[in-house]
């Protein structure tokens, strides 16, 4: 876990510097989550966050207001919002794929050939893993 948070860590830090604004972390996983389910709610944002809904709302706020997120009323429940990606937040996460992208990809091509496979042959196994994780209950 600790080398999976340091490459996340670093590749965050390198696209800061070329990013502008920069979206923290949370409004990635967030715009990422909308992605993967448009027009999901705020509390279902949260739980797949592990987050609290008061703070998916706040940053479902910033995004809204970054012209990142359209939040619309849910037309069965009035009080419900339902959250889509607009053309920017989809421009948006399509040039952070990108840049981080170009950026592990020029440090994967100065690793040694055993060593690039060595990284292709793990992704396999921690797709699963991952899977396994987002489907187990606690």
């Amino acid at each position: 876990m600790r080398v999976t948070a340091g490459l996340r860590r670093v590749v965050r830090r390198r696209l800061s510097r070329s990013a502008s604004p920069r979206l923290g972390t949370a409004q990635v996983e967030l715009l990422l989550v909308v992605e993967e389910e448009p027009g999901i709610g705020i509390a279902a944002a949260a739980r797949v966050l592990h987050l609290a809904d008061n703070s998916v709302s706040g940053l479902v706020n910033v995004l809204v207001d970054a012209g990142l997120l359209a939040r619309e009323t849910d037309r069965a429940d009035r009080r419900a919002a339902r959250l889509f990606l607009t053309p920017a937040g989809q421009a948006k996460l399509a040039g952070w794929r990108t840049a981080r992208a170009e950026l592990v990809g020029r440090a994967l091509e100065r690793l040694a050939a055993a060593d690039q496979e060595a990284v292709a042959g793990a992704l396999p196994a921690l797709r699963r893993l991952l899977e396994e994780l987002r489907e187990e209950r606690t």
